[in-house]
């Protein structure tokens, strides 16, 4: 399967499709990183996404991050809340990272021009989304390579021939 979403079809394929489908790892890749709030099953009120990882923690998914920047206050709020995050996921920050996918188990992803953020990823109202659009596929011949390159930054495959390493916090993974 390969199919093309976009805008509120983005928030589904992530909240309906992926989050519920892992198993064991996710793998998550984003420049920007903002809080974000999402429904939650079960829940009435909207949730911060950070939670929601969270939960996914607790029932024995690996969870890793890449992301370009540092997030913002209200994201290091939310993050602090949850001490499974800081104790548990894995994080690398890589200032020259701008691609943005979503892997499960290595076998269904969605990749796109949507950040982790409310306006391209979240449940914000759609005057007040960003346009974006992306693609949920399944199929091995793209899912790998996505995985692949994802592995390839998270090792630091990079790392060595960078020239960015003095605005990589996390410096380089070796």
């Amino acid at each position: 399967m390969l199919t093309f979403v976009s805008n509120r079809q983005i928030y589904d394929c992530l909240t309906k499709t992926i989050i519920p489908s892992v198993h064991d790892r996710l793998w998550i890749a984003t420049a920007d990183l903002k809080d974000m709030y999402v429904e939650m099953a079960g829940r009435k009120d909207m949730v911060p996404f950070l939670e929601v990882l969270d939960a996914l923690l607790e029932k024995g998914i690996a969870i890793r991050l890449i992301h370009a920047k540092e997030p913002g206050p209200n994201f290091r709020r939310d993050f602090d809340r949850f001490p499974r995050l800081w104790q548990q996921m894995e994080r690398v920050l890589c200032p020259r990272v701008h691609f943005k996918c979503i892997i499960a188990d290595g076998k269904t992803a969605y990749f796109g021009s949507a950040n982790l953020t409310g306006a391209g990823l979240g449940a914000k109202n759609e005057n007040k989304r960003n346009f974006e659009n992306g693609v949920f596929t399944d199929e091995r011949s793209i899912v790998e390579p996505l995985c692949e390159q994802f592995d390839s930054v998270w090792r630091g495959a990079c790392c060595v021939k960078c020239g960015r390493k003095d605005f990589c916090a996390d410096g380089p993974i070796m």
